[in-house]
């Protein structure tokens, strides 16, 4: 074995595809003291069993990006180092075999085209010319996506091994971890039985086993072992060595050539957990029992696809147990809990196809200490209160196991682990007709239903059913009023002499004024993206509550925690479970609220922006005059125990003035004709505020440093790259859900990152990224003819720079 070294500069656990990945990347970018540790041998864990398809096309950008990383490395990486990785681009063909899929698989096109992927719409036939040895039963289209692949999975990871070695790094096997060290301002080193190796950084790419791995340091790594089985055939008549990977989602299986033959799998929607009580010692290179049984439900499909598999031989049958996580995508990044811990893994069954282009992404995370580009899809800091419970991560993991081959709908609900955070609120709006949605764990409602709809969510690429009554709460907003309960946004103090002073380091608005005063901010990374967008309410000259979106309470917390300046005397403390928030908004509010209240709360006395401890129906409440739905209107933040007295009182007072209850499906319609953002899809890292618009919320023209300020000032002396724009398409059958391709003057110049439709503009609504290397300016976009393609098809559309609907916000301010 090779000798221990005693210093290191990065320590990676896991010799599969993953961390040899991370180990090259590390050493191709000058990290010559990088140590790998295998506690058997390289490709031991799941990788020597994994079925080797590689696929790129995801529904972000970044992850395709990604992807494409790997693609390109395997291509390369033979006559880098040698030896021979068995990447073949042999194209990846998909099948559609019902209506909804063929519209899936249409607008798949059209991302693909938005993201700069070649793809093509396929006959039947023309499907079979590809792939010959299949029956076309049942099939009604194809897509065919040329530089997808295949790839041998233990070749991949020995060549990687071979090239990070080559690069100076160095791979130890049949070395187990027995600890990992850290003190209060991260890891310290790593622990073997054949020494201890000093490190400032780990990166755990342990497969399965990394939640172990990582909990001995207090990290969360929410994922769980999954079996899945796959068989490989005899030769096949027909079968050559560039028929492409082929997917037929509809009937839950894949197929791949092997030697002649096929190696076939598929998704079983009654999947079956492996090792709940912890994996067992020893498990290497370890296969797990065959379940012919339970494959019969796969093999009936595949042989109707593939009728010559009923005859020929079967030379392998692998069942192996991968892990999985609750939401499909993998985990990558540091993990919050711990400075200087990284982590890749729970891979989802595409690890192969992924490993690339996770390990490099993951290795600059490691050697900049900052993500390389916006990579929240896959972020660790997704995750939050639930994913601590390992149970509820296994039910909600299977779920969407066998989920991985259904239609993945638009705004698409899940329901196991349900219902485990409910508001104070969520008995009564259960009554009231609420059809709830989930994020992290929360009950939100969606929407109400009335005596006549029905309450659960049929979903669809056109207008689904909560169409209509999504309207009407839409309406009764922007004419009446409606109540929000937005109890599961994430609410944070920051106390301290210091406070102040961190958030002008932290915040590029001004957020330090008078108490009483709030503030809608950004945080932004040194490039000048957007890593926080919320609200910064000043209470006192050393207290401030901050409130961000429910999905974003890992991340913001973890953000700002870790960009307190060193020396500044400020805690920062989660107090989300303490307060209920309801959102009272619409040109009734302040009628519904005087009713309620003996403060005054008349513009003169309450403006705009400003924050007042009020008493609503005898509770003490923080009233917050902001909106995120374009109206007059407030947040009322209640501690927990008077939040349901306060909903009645407003409820009962408001009937009068056509008060409704109303969900987040009717936030996002208001938002989109108000042109305001969404953090994790119009603006985020990758953006700057200057190119989403929100130049007005930075402050450059004050002489207060803060984080990011330079990147902007830089990028203020040039044309914009890319501008945030807003585009309508009048057409009522067209649908717009987001990724669909930009087009200016027939050219390609972005996609959509967000989509709907606005009730009161009665329009398709798209805001979206126009892009030009050269430069745009808003004479140039405006110049332009428009259209947006959907589906394939072509629309025309109208570019927007202003909102829709009140641009000048007099209603917000009346």
């Amino acid at each position: 074995m090779t000798a221990i070294p005693t210093q290191a500069r990065a320590v990676v656990i896991g010799g599969g595809i993953v961390g040899c990945s991370t180990a090259y990347h590390l050493a191709k970018l000058g990290w010559k003291d990088v140590v790998l540790l295998e506690r058997a041998k390289l490709t031991s864990g799941s990788t020597f069993h994994a079925a080797g398809l590689v696929g790129q096309l995801r529904s972000s950008a970044n992850i395709t990006q990604l992807l494409g990383h790997s693609v390109a490395l395997y291509a390369a990486l033979e006559a880098e180092t040698g030896l021979a990785t068995g990447w073949r681009m042999t194209g990846g063909l998909r099948l559609a075999c019902s209506e909804a899929r063929m519209i899936e698989l249409k607008r798949q096109v059209t991302t693909a085209r938005s993201f700069g992927l070649e793809m093509h719409v396929l006959s039947p036939k023309e499907a079979q010319d590809l792939w010959p040895v299949m029956d076309l039963k049942g099939v009604l289209g194809a897509v065919f996506l040329p530089s997808d692949g295949q790839a041998n999975p233990s070749d991949i990871t020995q060549a990687l091994a071979r090239g990070a070695r080559m690069n100076g790094a160095k791979i130890i096997e049949d070395c187990p971890v027995t600890s990992i060290e850290r003190d209060a301002k991260g890891i310290t080193g790593v622990v073997t039985p054949f020494g201890r190796i000093a490190c400032e950084n780990v990166v755990i790419c342990g497969g399965q086993w990394t939640r172990a791995v990582a909990a001995e340091l207090g990290v969360n790594v929410p994922l769980v072992s999954v079996e899945h089985q796959y068989l490989i055939t005899e030769p096949i008549d027909g079968v050559t060595r560039d028929l492409p990977t082929m997917r037929d989602p509809d009937n839950l299986i894949y197929f791949r050539e092997e030697v002649g033959g096929l190696t076939m799998g598929g998704y079983e929607p009654n999947p079956k957990p492996w090792a709940i009580d912890g994996i067992p010692e020893g498990f290497h290179f370890s296969l797990l029992n065959n379940d012919v049984e339970h494959f019969e439900q796969i093999m009936e499909r595949a042989i109707m696809r593939v009728p010559a598999l009923e005859k020929v031989g079967i030379k392998d049958f692998i069942n192996g147990p991968e892990s999985f996580t609750p939401d499909g995508n993998f985990i990558l990044g540091e993990a919050p809990e711990c400075p200087r811990c990284f982590v890749g893994a729970g891979f989802n069954a595409f690890g192969i196809a992924s490993a690339g282009g996770a390990g490099k992404a993951l290795a600059e995370w490691v050697v900049a200490g900052e993500q390389p580009y916006d990579l929240w899809p896959v972020d660790i800091r997704r995750f939050g209160r639930p994913h601590r419970d390992v149970d509820w991560v296994r039910a909600r993991t299977l779920e969407l196991y066998g989920k991985h081959y259904s239609i993945a709908w638009p705004g698409e609900e899940h329901a196991s682990g349900r219902p485990l955070r409910r508001s104070p609120l969520y008995d009564r709006l259960q009554e009231n007709g609420a059809v709830f949605g989930e994020k992290l764990g929360w009950e939100r409602p969606n929407w109400f239903a009335r005596d006549d709809d029905e309450r659960v969510e049929r979903y669809s690429f056109a207008r689904p059913n909560w169409f209509e009554a999504v309207g009407l709460e839409h309406k009764a907003t922007r004419e009446h009023a409606a109540l929000f309960d937005q109890s599961s946004f994430a609410k944070f103090m920051l106390v301290g002499k210091g406070a102040s002073a961190a958030l002008d380091w932290i915040c590029s608005n001004h957020v330090t004024k008078a108490p009483g005063t709030l503030t809608y901010t950004q945080m932004l990374n040194a490039k000048g993206g957007i890593e926080c967008d919320l609200t910064v309410v000043r209470l006192a000259e050393d207290r401030f509550y901050i409130v961000t979106g429910t999905g974003f309470a890992t991340h913001d917390f973890d953000w700002i925690a870790r960009n307190i300046p060193e020396g500044c005397e400020a805690e920062l403390v989660d107090v989300t479970s303490g307060y209920a928030t309801l959102s009272l908004m619409g040109p009734r509010a302040r009628d519904v609220l005087s009713r309620n209240t003996r403060d005054d709360i008349s513009n003169e006395a309450f403006p705009f922006g400003h924050v007042r401890g009020v008493v609503i129906a005898g509770a003490p409440s923080l009233a917050l005059r902001v909106t995120y739905e374009g109206e007059l209107g407030w947040e009322l933040h209640i501690p927990t125990e008077f939040a349901l007295t306060v909903y009645e009182a407003l409820k009962r007072e408001g009937e009068a003035f056509g008060l409704v209850d109303a969900g987040y499906r009717a936030i996002e319609s208001l938002r989109l004709e108000k042109f305001y953002r969404a953090w994790g899809s119009d603006i985020g890292p990758d953006h700057t505020p200057l190119e989403a618009g929100l130049g007005w919320a930075v402050k450059l023209k004050k002489d207060i440093p803060f984080l990011g300020r330079e990147a902007l000032v830089a990028q203020s002396a040039s044309p914009l790259s890319k501008m945030l724009a807003c585009f309508t398409v009048d057409e009522p059958d067209v649908t717009l859900w987001g990724r669909e391709t930009i087009l200016r003057n027939g050219e390609r110049v972005g996609w959509l990152s967000s989509g709907g439709y606005g009730y009161t503009v009665a329009k398709n609504i798209g805001i979206g990224y126009v892009r030009r290397a050269e430069g745009l300016s808003r004479d140039w976009l405006l110049e332009g003819r428009y259209e947006l393609e959907v589906a394939t098809a072509r629309v025309p559309c109208e570019i927007h720079l202003e909102p829709l609907y009140d641009p000048k916000s007099a209603r917000v301010r009346m």
